[in-house]
């Protein structure tokens, strides 16, 4: 268990303050007791949000440090890294450009935060280059590039982790142990919520100057090169096709990879999503409302999945605060399970009354180290598979959006069956040199 004033430390993910380094400085005190070959040298791509969390997560552990960051906005790489320095008494190398950092022969792993539509790409390049990969969620920006980071970490043999991270935390693999054990019956339904607060990202009246510091050509990486049509370069790109995915994609991830897994299913037979864009006129283009539903008949099971934004209520007894509201509800034969990040409760029989319970979070940092020390896949918090399906699911589901009906599909070419339109979405176009390439 972690020291308290360290685990005070983690929780600033915003920034490196003060006291956060006088927490790194002794942390670094008791790595230098162990031997060399026991600490996994990690280098951190995106450092801006969530690559934030990667710095402070690998810095928390007695096994790995943060050797690289690298980042395409001068300004904020400057800030981490100095940051860093002085919190650890190391000097961190400093990169812009990714292919730089995967060529360091002085790093064992990589750790991706970049934007959605780099994580693929990223992920293969870092592995091809011999390095380890934790990839955040979802692991891809389509289900074709996100089959080549599967085949990739199959070729060559490193280990890849996904960034969901409930199968890291023991409450989450305890309920979904009891789940399969039967604790609430024969489970033919997971109802998957991600209700979150989500205000309007504005409007622009025509093409925007990227922010002072930041290489936009490397920002755009694999996709088209357009201007930026957006107030924030930053974060609301998650809102737009060509490099995010809507929330669904986003925190809605992480409720889908624990819905299927409790469910036992992969890809199902059959999609259909709808929804819209509603309250804000905006530059927004993904859907704020969505609700979408997968099929899975020869294993007599559902999955449904619904996206919500703004004043909205709580449901299955989750809810952080006033606003936010994700979780997943599975239904079974004999009662019903809650299962949130990180704990789950169970209601039995016709009478809901309160059945087995627990919490505990775990540290996704911790199993994908683990897996790298250990070369074993069951080591890790979830690997790169598995991340595919349920990242795959969420494209589905847009998919179905997009063109507007359902998506008959085949799990087993993982095509979409007779529809041209939903074919089309499996996939884009890779601007040069920044290609995903086709692995077998």
């Amino acid at each position: 268990m972690l020291p308290v004033d360290r685990r005070e430390f983690l929780k600033k993910s915003s920034q490196v303050t003060a006291g956060a380094a006088l927490g790194l400085s002794a942390l670094s005190c008791q790595r230098a007791q162990a031997g060399p070959n026991e600490v996994i040298r990690v280098g951190v791509c995106g450092v801006r949000g969530r690559g934030n969390s990667h710095i402070h997560g690998f810095e928390g552990l007695p096994d790995a440090e943060v050797v690289a960051l690298c980042d395409v906005d001068e300004g904020i790489l400057a800030s981490r890294a100095d940051a860093l320095d002085s919190a650890t008494g190391r000097k961190v190398k400093r990169f812009r450009d990714m292919r730089a950092m995967f060529d360091d022969a002085n790093l064992d792993a990589v750790s991706i935060a970049t934007p959605n539509h780099w994580h693929s790409l990223a992920g293969i390049w870092a592995m091809q280059a011999g390095k380890d990969a934790y990839v955040e969620k979802p692991c891809s920006h389509n289900i074709w590039e996100g089959r080549q980071l599967v085949n990739a970490a199959r070729k060559t043999g490193r280990m890849c982790q996904h960034g969901t991270q409930g199968r890291s935390a023991p409450a989450i693999r305890e309920a979904i142990a009891k789940l399969h054990e039967g604790v609430i019956g024969e489970v033919y339904l997971a109802k998957a919520m991600c209700y979150k607060w989500r205000d309007t990202i504005g409007k622009v009246d025509g093409p925007q100057q990227p922010p002072e510091g930041v290489d936009y050509n490397l920002w755009i990486g694999p996709a088209a090169m357009k201007p930026l049509m957006r107030r924030r370069l930053h974060y609301d790109w998650h809102w737009q096709w060509d490099y995010g995915n809507g929330d669904i994609g986003n925190q809605g991830v992480h409720e889908m990879d624990m819905a299927r897994w409790g469910l036992g299913v992969g890809l199902p037979t059959k999609v259909m999503a709808m929804g819209g864009h509603f309250m804000f006129d905006d530059d927004q283009q993904t859907p704020n409302v969505l609700h979408a539903s997968f099929e899975y008949p020869e294993e007599g099971k559902m999955l449904e999945f619904e996206v919500r934004h703004w004043i909205t209520n709580h449901e299955g007894g989750f809810g952080s605060g006033e606003s936010n509201n994700v979780g997943v509800v599975f239904y079974g034969s004999e009662g019903y399970m809650t299962l949130k990040y990180f704990g789950y409760q169970t209601f039995l029989g016709r009478k809901r009354e309160p059945g087995p319970s627990g919490e505990g979070r775990g540290s996704a940092w911790a199993t994908f180290i683990a897996g790298v020390k250990s070369r074993k896949q069951e080591d890790l918090g979830v690997g790169i598979e598995e991340g595919y399906l349920s990242s795959s699911l969420c494209h589905l589901a847009n998919m179905s959006y997009r063109i507007g009906r359902a998506i008959e599909f085949d799990p087993e070419s993982e095509q979409p069956v007779g529809d041209r339109d939903a074919v089309a979405l499996m996939s884009r176009d890779y601007r040069s040199p920044f290609v995903v390439p086709a692995i077998g």
